[in-house]
């Protein structure tokens, strides 16, 4: 009876030491996450006080939901607000639509090496900084020297457009900066997951006389409908975060461009850099947080309705 009952334990204990490597691995990433994600969530609580650097975080004022009534009541928190949502509506659907269709184009390519490099090349905007990204656009979208006004507009004797002051240009300027920079990393997630699915599929479809776009619309398309799905909750969790380096490194923070360009997460910045309004901050901080979750929570609820197996919880 003794051997029994010791029997799990010594199990337990052998499983622990098989996987003890895989353990260590994952260490320096949960402590990451928990210094990067978890640690600063007490900071919380700065949204609900007047904060005064002298008494400190714990021992400065509470004022309720004055801050929350501060970033509401400006006469900018309507546009801020519209333009957060309508930005990212149309960044998750465009970015999802020419993500999956590059990942389709590249996986028909045979030759490996080929494929290697337009990968790369996809991918390299990516992985340039924000800063390097806005001296780019500088170069193109400049009054005096840029490419766009001296090199193609002048050549066909139209006037030259002076972009940093023309905000109605905008929108179109920054959905597809945000498109080159960021399709790359969406690509390579499809196309990994395109690789994934079985040539079987593909070959039965061959055989039974079906071309290339009804194997895509039949086989490739469905299968890839788990992926499509996760991205897109991972997506709208962030609908009311905007990318910081987009809206104020590319258009150079021009006053004459905000009522296009400014979002929540660059009016909080200029608000902070201003008058150092920490609390101000951190409400729209949590606004955005618990904004994010109701989205999420919303989303994984149509899509179980939908199609359940497909929802993430």
């Amino acid at each position: 009876m003794s051997v029994g009952k010791n029997t799990p334990v010594k199990k337990k204990r052998k499983n622990w030491k098989e996987y003890w490597p895989y353990y260590l691995l994952a260490l320096p990433g949960l402590i990451y996450m928990i210094i990067n994600n978890y640690m600063p969530m007490f900071g919380i609580i700065i949204a609900f006080k007047r904060l005064n650097f002298r008494k400190g975080i714990f021992g400065s004022d509470w004022c309720g939901f004055e801050n929350f009534k501060f970033l509401f009541s400006s006469k900018d928190a309507f546009t801020i607000t519209r333009n957060t949502l309508l930005y990212n509506i149309a960044f998750i659907i465009l970015t999802t639509f020419f993500a999956i269709v590059i990942a389709i184009l590249l996986n028909e390519i045979q030759n490996k090496f080929a494929s290697r490099v337009y990968q790369s090349l996809v991918l390299l905007p990516y992985l340039m900084s924000w800063v390097i990204v806005s001296y780019l656009a500088y170069a193109l979208l400049s009054s005096e020297t840029g490419l766009i006004n001296n090199g193609i507009l002048e050549k066909i004797g139209i006037a030259g457009i002076s972009w940093y002051n023309s905000p109605k240009y905008w929108p179109f300027i920054l959905t597809f900066v945000h498109l080159w920079k960021s399709v790359g990393y969406a690509m390579i997630i499809y196309y990994s997951s395109i690789v994934g699915i079985s040539q079987d599929y593909y070959e039965a479809a061959t055989l039974d006389g079906a071309s290339k776009w009804q194997q895509i619309k039949s086989i490739t398309i469905p299968l890839l409908k788990p992926t499509i799905i996760t991205m897109f909750i991972l997506q709208i969790g962030r609908i009311f975060y905007s990318d910081f380096g987009l809206f104020y490194q590319i258009p150079m923070n021009s006053g004459t461009l905000y009522s296009a360009t400014r979002t929540i997460d660059v009016y909080v910045y200029n608000a902070l850099m201003k008058s150092s309004d920490f609390g101000m901050s951190s409400a729209a901080s949590v606004y955005q947080s618990i904004v994010g979750f109701v989205f999420i929570l919303a989303a994984n609820g149509i899509i179980r309705k939908i199609s359940k197996e497909n929802a993430l919880f």
